[in-house]
């Protein structure tokens, strides 16, 4: 059928007027670009055929269906030195005349890994060439072209701009991961039925197809039938013949997942389509509990001073509750919206994020810790802070401080997630994003839902103690928390930034200090614009952010127990047998912070781990490490803590609760003891 195809689209060609041919090439521009230029002795570095056709060209798959021709290499390397077969990003499909094509028709970039060679002397030049033949086509003509390609390596120590990381990071992304479960198909008259393991439980948005690899086994330009059947998707198409194995892509959108499937017997789906709405309303109803329970989880804390004084100043006026209950709903949940916009439109560029992804930069950190300080210090008494007239207008009656309040309050208590989140923020980044916001909306209300009951239910609210003298007293007292997490935040850009980075963040909030107590001086005596004199001050303090930057990572060197997390690593402690301990942490998560203190890092858990033999490795996703993110999201999680266990022998992980206890991580390493 190819070859037929093909025929008739060059009979085509000689058949177009003059007028039609096309203008000079290429239509495909190819760039050889390596992810190092100094690779290390006995490596692998990666590849990229970083390609753009032109408007209305395409460039082909590796399987390019009923027309069109694969791309085809023919490399030029040092003596020792390998590549590997290309891997593609999930294609495009693009029907013409009844025939069915599998194309690029915007920029793509297949990936190559080259192996070095072990015995390379480092400062040795290692040439690359490769010699591309590939089809280019419109939908009218095509047109054969070639390229000749070259970089120079130089064998050194493997480092990788960072730059150039995050354009690797972002080819990555578009490639179809593996499903980690072989399938299985059946010829049933004229269809073949192909089953696909996929749980019930993860999440996938976008139009499904499946992209075969293997030629010449279904019909490429007959329609498929896909549907989801509890833990499998079944994709019936078809069949022109059946080959010993069927290998291809299932695809849910831009987002691809790599299947094998060999003979067998597959029933037919039990459903007739597929539906995301109830994975997505399943997944609305986990993040407005685990917002719920996130009110209790040590990363809100800091902030139920706010809370508290809010409805203390409520006291019995039922309107002033309901108005500060709604504003308050209003600040958390914009703000739960616009970092969760943030997010999908970050990573529909190709950045490789999680949720919390904010605070994996230190100047955001560092706009936290001034922030933060600025409340402490207002809690303490130093000066007060009244909202601009124009918000307390807008907000009919001074709302504005509670919506304040609530938008903080999302911002500052979202880096962790707690029980329920974990599953519902990972659906989250696959859904499609009406859905994504609406779960995002949902953490938002499960947020506020306690303040939003007590300002709207009076008998909840006349437990709350009368307004009186005693809530200035209060006010000092829960500076106290505030001051604390002033004191995690400066250990944090420490951490992010170095003693450098955290001297100038201690700086930056002693001006900022200054300033608020010198304002406050003049606001005790009555004067006029207090605030005018502590502008360049607080101006100073903020300019800190510009100057704030990541430390080289030789500076950030994990103190915690076990060693760094890598796949290879996993994968060598996984093939010796042993049992592994995987968990994901961040210096900004509290949560994780407290699971390791109160139960990772003790006696009894580091006794219990080192009998059975546990490896334990550690995931350190402070500064938002893209290949940890990648294999936190391939386990449905959007950020951290992600505690995993593997039992040897074992295919897939024991993904363990959020919050651990001492009694769990025992109770899992005492199988493992010899």
């Amino acid at each position: 059928m190819r070859v037929a195809a093909l025929i008739l689209g060059w009979l085509v060609l000689l058949a177009a007027p003059a007028a039609a041919q096309p203008a000079s090439g290429p239509h495909v521009r190819i760039a050889l670009v390596a992810e190092s230029d100094r690779p290390a002795p006995g490596s692998e570095v990666t590849l990229a055929f970083e390609s753009t056709p032109q408007p209305g060209w395409h460039a082909y798959w590796e399987n390019p269906g009923d027309a069109g021709l694969p791309a085809k290499a023919t490399w030029t390397l040092p003596p020792g030195a390998s590549a590997g077969p290309a891997r593609y990003p999930v294609p495009q499909r693009l029907l013409i005349s009844g025939l069915m094509n599998y194309v690029y028709e915007r920029p793509f970039a297949p990936l190559v890994t080259l192996k070095v060679p072990a015995d390379a002397t480092p400062g040795t030049a290692l040439p690359v060439r490769v010699k591309l033949d590939y089809l280019v086509c419109t939908d009218a003509l095509c047109v054969p072209e070639k390229a000749e390609l070259a970089t120079q390596l130089v064998v050194g120590d493997g480092a990788v701009d960072s730059a150039r990381r995050a354009r690797f990071d972002g080819w990555r992304a578009a490639l179809p991961r593996p499903l980690g479960a072989e399938g299985s198909y059946q010829v049933a008259g004229t269809t073949l039925r192909l089953g696909i393991p996929f749980p019930a439980s993860a999440a996938a948005s976008g139009d499904p197809y499946f992209f075969p690899l293997t030629e010449g086994a279904i019909d490429y330009a007959a329609p498929q039938r896909v549907v989801r059947d509890g833990d499998r998707i079944v994709v019936e198409a078809p069949v022109k013949r059946a080959p010993a194995r069927l290998d291809g892509v299932l695809a849910f959108g831009s987002q691809g997942f790599i299947v094998s499937a060999a003979p067998g017997t597959v029933a037919p789906a039990s459903e007739t389509r597929t539906d995301w709405l109830g994975a997505a309303l399943v997944a609305f109803l986990s993040a407005v509990i685990g917002g719920v329970i996130l009110n209790v989880m040590p990363c809100v804390f800091p902030i139920l001073s706010l809370k508290a004084l809010s409805l203390a100043k409520a006291g019995g006026d039922d309107a002033g509750a309901r108005g500060d209950a709604l504003a308050y709903t209003a600040g958390v949940v914009l703000t739960c919206l616009a970092l969760g916009g943030a997010l999908l439109g970050l990573r529909a560029g190709g950045a490789a994020l999680g949720w919390a992804f904010q605070l994996q930069d230190p100047r955001v950190i560092l706009l936290l810790l001034l922030l933060v300080t600025a409340i402490a210090l207002n809690l303490a008494g130093l000066f007060e802070i009244n909202a601009p007239g124009a918000i307390n207008r807008a907000a009919a009656g001074g709302r504005g401080g509670a919506f304040l309040t609530g938008a903080l309050a999302a911002f500052v208590a979202t880096p962790c997630t707690g029980p329920f989140m974990g599953a519902a923020l990972g659906a989250a980044l696959i859904l499609p994003w009406p859905a994504a916001l609406a779960i995002f909306a949902g953490l938002g209300l499960g947020i506020a839902l306690p303040f939003l009951l007590l300002g709207f239910i009076p008998a909840l609210r006349r437990r709350l103690p009368r307004p009186g003298a005693w809530m200035a007293t209060l006010r000092r007292i829960l500076s106290v928390p505030m001051f604390v997490t002033a004191l995690a935040l400066a250990w944090v850009l420490g951490k992010q930034a170095g003693v450098d980075g955290m001297a100038l963040g201690l700086g930056a909030a002693l001006l900022a200090s200054l300033g608020l107590w010198w304002a406050g001086r003049r606001q005790a005596r009555g004067l006029t614009r207090a605030w005018l004199p502590a502008l360049p001050l607080l101006l100073l303090a903020l300019g800190a952010l510009a100057i704030v930057r990541h430390a080289p990572a030789e500076a950030r060197q994990r103190t915690g127990s076990g060693e760094p997390f890598s796949e290879a690593r996993l994968a060598q402690l996984r093939a010796e047998g042993r049992p592994v301990f995987a968990y994901f942490t961040a210096d900004w998560c509290v949560t994780c912070k407290v699971n390791e203190k109160a139960v990772i890092e003790t006696r009894a858990v580091s006794d219990a781990l080192a009998a059975g033999k546990v490896a334990v490795l550690v995931g350190d996703w402070t500064n938002g490490d893209p290949a940890l993110g990648r294999f936190i999201e391939a386990h449905n999680r959007a950020g951290v803590p992600l505690y995993l266990w593997y039992k040897p022998g074992s295919a897939e992980p024991e993904v363990l609760p959020q919050v651990l206890t001492q009694s769990l991580l025992r109770a899992l390493s005492e199988p493992a003891r010899p």
